[in-house]
């Protein structure tokens, strides 16, 4: 209705524009009014053609009116205020969204917006969890990659060809203090013990690892499999034991979770395949660096930076920023037009600086890339209390905690369901309560409640898709109809703005407009006409319930 509303406009515009005036490419801005008194569709075209016509926005409006195309589903028009234009679309027009919802089934709400000209979708990589291999995954990884593998589905949704990546920090000092605590482990220490290592980690999780390596287990992470030696003394393999041990059980908690990766990196590669040093190399060939103190410095600041920054510190170790300007230079040869980072606030200060880097490699890499969404942290709740340890982690809450404790679609409804970059407190009672206060229990009830009816009716939804509308009178089946007539437009707006909580909160309001409507209204009535145009309706919110659960990796469950 959208596209139909600009051609209108656009013909309108052009009719009344005189011969060889300036008014250049039409932008054509349509949003949707704030209140159904104001229509359901608005522009603000007449102000912006008020300068190159040189005319009054309002005398402009009403020509653009007169010379509105006739159009089957327009009821009304009118103009408002300084010369905003509001339309009102008729019931014709308001019905059709529930047989395009019957025609584009689970593509509905998709768009080709991720194509290029050639209509080939774009790459893009999404970039996220990566968790450090040395214990299991705590709430905010989960945060990161409820987040993360939300934004994948959205940019699927319009029209990319999507990458989940994950990078393992697999090199550097937290993992020489996994080595020491595991090793710590099999010598038969405990972290009440005086020799424990200062920095050691002090889960439980230690002692499991630690009895594996001694038992000469196994472990298959990814496409690597290591099998312990038992030598207590060779500190090397236990660390490759242990971080494989980690990672293999960090993608267990993952899989719980209903996430899958497409690549899995390593930041220890980039050192054995000599990509940092070669970036070292071409950083220092275009001459933004310089050498200060025994070490060398990135001149950053010649990027937006606040000062520069060291890369090679005097004892010939890199700085961390530096395998990550390495790692994003990858990802820029392997041709992926967008890279986005979904991270932890933490990671705030490491984004002017790996972009710097970047851009003083001078190899065509844009302004601005790669783009970061950072999620902030996690408080988790029981019985009005903060939750804030684990047995098994030692110091936090982990993934596995929630996922156990709520199971996995109110989990990762929750950490999804607010804006990343604001505080969230996840209430576990809540989570777990079946009650209209739940949220995604409310939405899943919605898709309940529609199967339950249809299953009464017993008929073959397929059979609805030329079903009749014109009995849909009543005013819960046109804001119905007007919500899911909404739902293209907002799965758009989330992977634009790169914000899946829009999702969320869309759901929560068509789950509301379904229940008042079931509520208001009878379903399986006597008149056989008006009993198959709600049968058709409620189909449509069905679907619609489905791909909007589906793009959150929440599951739309018949029954409850």
């Amino acid at each position: 209705m959208k596209a139909h509303l600009t051609e209108l406009l656009t013909l309108a515009a052009k009719s009344i524009a005189p011969e060889g005036s300036n008014v250049g490419t039409l932008d054509i801005q349509l949003e949707r009014p704030k209140t159904a008194q104001h229509g359901d569709w608005a522009t603000n075209l007449a102000m912006t053609l008020a300068k190159p016509l040189r005319q009054n926005p309002r005398a402009i409006a009403e020509a653009l009116i007169k010379a509105l195309p006739a159009s089957a589903y327009l009821g009304k028009v009118e103009i408002a205020g300084a010369g905003f234009i509001n339309f009102f679309l008729n019931a014709k027009a308001k019905q059709a969204v529930v047989g395009l919802i019957f025609q584009q089934t689970e593509r509905f709400g998709h768009n080709d917006t991720g194509h290029d000209a050639a209509g080939t979708p774009r790459k893009v990589q999404v970039e996220f969890v990566s968790a450090n291999p040395t214990g299991p995954l705590h709430v905010g990884h989960g945060r990161g990659a409820a987040v993360g593998d939300c934004l994948a589905r959205l940019l699927q949704a319009d029209g990319w060809d999507v990458t989940r990546e994950f990078y393992y920090n697999d090199a550097g000092v937290q993992i020489d203090n996994l080595t020491k605590s595991v090793q710590s482990r099999c010598h038969g220490l405990t972290p009440e013990d005086a020799g424990w290592p200062e920095d050691g980690y002090r889960g439980d999780y230690i002692a499991d690892v630690a009895a594996a390596y001694l038992a000469k287990a196994t472990v298959v992470a990814d496409d690597v499999q290591v099998t312990a030696s038992g030598d207590i003394e060779d500190a090397v393999a236990i660390r490759h034991f242990a971080v494989a041990y980690l990672r293999h059980e960090q993608d267990l908690d993952l899989r719980a979770f209903g996430i899958k990766f497409d690549v899995f990196s390593l930041e220890s590669a980039l050192y054995t395949e000599g990509k940092v040093e070669n970036t070292v190399k071409s950083l220092i060939a275009s001459g933004h660096t310089y050498e200060l103190d025994a070490a060398l410095w990135l001149r950053t600041t010649d990027f937006g930076d606040d000062k520069d920054r060291v890369m090679r510190k005097t004892d010939g170790g890199y700085t961390y920023f530096v395998p990550d300007v390495a790692y994003h230079v990858d990802k820029w040869q392997r041709g992926f037009a967008r890279v986005i980072n979904e991270q932890g606030a933490d990671h705030h200060s490491t984004i002017t600086r790996v972009r710097a880097g970047l851009q003083a490699l001078d190899i065509g890499i844009p302004l601005g890339w790669p783009d970061y969404v950072l999620h902030q942290m996690v408080t988790v709740m029981r019985g009005g209390e903060e939750v804030k340890l684990s047995k098994r982690a030692g110091s936090y809450v982990t993934l596995r905690d929630l996922i156990e404790e709520v199971g996995c679609d109110a989990t990762r409804y929750f950490l999804a369901a607010r804006r990343a970059d604001s505080q969230l407190v996840f209430d576990i009672d809540l989570a777990r309560a079946q009650t209209n206060d739940n949220p995604v229990y409310y939405i899943q009830y919605a898709h309940a409640r529609i199967c339950s009816v249809l299953n009464q009716w017993g008929g073959k939804v397929e059979s609805l898709q030329h079903a009749d509308l014109s009995p849909l009178q009543a005013v819960h089946e046109a804001a119905l109809m007007q919500r899911l007539s909404e739902f293209p437009e907002i799965v758009k707006a989330a992977a634009q703005e790169l914000a899946p909580h829009m999702i969320a909160n869309y759901l929560k309001e068509l789950a509301s407009d379904l229940h008042s409507y079931y509520n208001a209204e009878q379903f399986l009535v006597e008149n056989e006409a008006l009993k198959l145009a709600r049968m058709a309706l409620i189909s449509a919110t069905r679907q619609v319930l489905k791909n909007g659960l589906n793009l959150l990796g929440v599951r739309a469950p018949e029954k409850m």
